[in-house]
């Protein structure tokens, strides 16, 4: 995808990604660039390598060839920690909260100033924003319900005050009112400013609140246009995403 397909120059650019799992090419030559205040939808089935480009993106597998920017810095060999303070946020798949730590101390630990030491998302802020955590702060992560775990994981990411946040099925098996607080979530924070990237199966949902989709299909990029004319092709949908 070139930089005029993009729109505004990107802040987070990659350009023709291969990531490998040993043997296995995973990634084939993916490109892309997000914008500052961005919302980009990354979809596709099981298996395709949305959850490979992130944690390639993030700096937690290494990347076999092609190049990665932010703020026109390349970033492609630094480490996963020197791209968080470039302000990358990750609120993985599987929550990844500590079982023995309490809410309390998630967020401790977590909360930090951004880029440029901005400091917009405080402790207070977040608790505001999932008044559920507030309620629950000495309790242990195993203690917490599912969604209790994946506002406390975006809250984590927030505390960060980054200028990205990525959320890896953030909404996978929740009760439908939970699924529903955390795109409002979402929406509350792109209106912030925060870019976002968002793995999700709901093309409905992500139409609501993406810029951009993005589809892989066997860690290649299928689709990449708006969420209005990827529903304007059903094939397209039913083939790569089943739906």
């Amino acid at each position: 995808m070139t930089q005029a397909a993009c729109g505004p120059k990107p802040f987070v650019r990659a350009e023709d990604l291969h990531t490998y799992y040993g043997r296995s090419h995973i990634l084939r030559g993916v490109s892309f660039g997000l914008a500052a205040g961005e919302s980009l939808g990354l979809m596709g089935r099981n298996g395709m390598g949305k959850t490979t480009l992130i944690r390639s993106l993030m700096g937690l597998v290494p990347v076999s060839s092609g190049r990665l920017w932010i703020d026109d810095e390349e970033v492609t060999a630094r480490p996963a920690f020197e791209r968080a303070r470039r302000g990358l946020a990750y609120a993985p798949e599987g929550r990844g909260i500590f079982a023995t730590l309490s809410v309390a101390e998630h967020l401790a630990i977590a909360e930090r100033a951004g880029p440029q030491g901005r400091t917009d998302w405080t402790t207070s802020r977040v608790l505001e924003l999932f008044p559920k955590l507030a309620e629950r702060l000495d309790h242990a992560g195993n203690q917490l319900s599912g969604g209790e775990q994946q506002m406390l994981a975006i809250a984590r990411a927030l505390l960060t005050n980054p200028r990205l946040l990525i959320l890896d099925e953030a909404t996978e098996g929740l009760a439908p009112l939970i699924r529903e607080e955390i795109w409002r979530t979402i929406r509350l924070v792109r209106a912030t400013g925060i870019a976002t990237l968002i793995v999700d199966k709901s093309v409905t949902e992500l139409a609501a609140v993406a810029d951009r989709v993005v589809v892989l299909v066997k860690g290649q990029i299928a689709f990449a246009g708006s969420p209005a004319q990827l529903q304007a092709n059903p094939d397209l949908m039913h083939r790569h995403l089943g739906v």
